[in-house]
């Protein structure tokens, strides 16, 4: 049986994208080898499940529903630039999520056990932190470039957008990096200003 690289997110929208794009540019003339992450691929990744077996990626959907009927939409908005492991070693250049934030981490949390419980999830050793990925260092000697010149964007504003659904996507890599399909979509229909738990 197939199996397939599968993870859950949000989209952030055409002002973000072409925002994060304009950043990316301005980074790229530091000389510094980074794998940026092409604008069609931008997204907030909820939850990475790894490998799925087929036959439980319509589980995995159902599941998805069920949390996305119980949140209502929200406004995202991309704020603030940063770096993993930090901004100067930067492997993992990052946009912030300050709006939005702590519904994609009580989104997060309502699905982390159904996930468990349906063996398609591992618990992660970290906190989950929303972030926007912009793009990959290459090499330690890329991340020193990058980092003088992040200094002067951590206060980037990357805009706003209204999340109305979750997407369960599958990924395949390819030569030039991955590509993202959506398997899945599930809009959020919770009534604002109602109990979420």
């Amino acid at each position: 049986m197939a199996r397939v690289r599968t993870f859950i997110a949000v989209d952030v929208g055409d002002v973000v994208r072409g925002n994060a794009t304009a950043l990316q540019k301005q980074l790229a003339r530091t000389g510094a080898a980074v794998k940026w992450v092409e604008p069609e691929s931008m997204h907030v990744t909820l939850q990475f499940l790894g490998e799925v077996d087929e036959r439980d990626l319509l589980k995995v959907c159902r599941t998805v529903a069920t949390v996305a009927r119980s949140e209502p939409p929200f406004a995202l908005r991309v704020s603030g630039l940063g770096a993993f492991p930090t901004p100067r070693r930067p492997k993992v250049v990052w946009g912030g999520i300050t709006d939005g934030a702590d519904a994609l981490r009580r989104l997060f949390g309502k699905l982390e056990a159904p996930l468990l419980e349906l063996g398609v999830y591992r618990k992660e050793d970290r906190d989950y932190t929303p972030h926007l990925t912009l793009g990959r260092a290459r090499g330690e000697a890329d991340g020193t470039l990058l980092a003088g010149d992040m200094a002067r964007h951590l206060a980037w504003e990357g805009g706003q957008t209204a999340v109305e659904e979750l997407l369960v996507m599958s990924s395949e890599m390819e030569r030039g990096g991955p590509v993202y399909a959506a398997l899945g979509r599930a809009p959020l229909l919770g009534e604002a200003g109602e109990p979420n738990e």
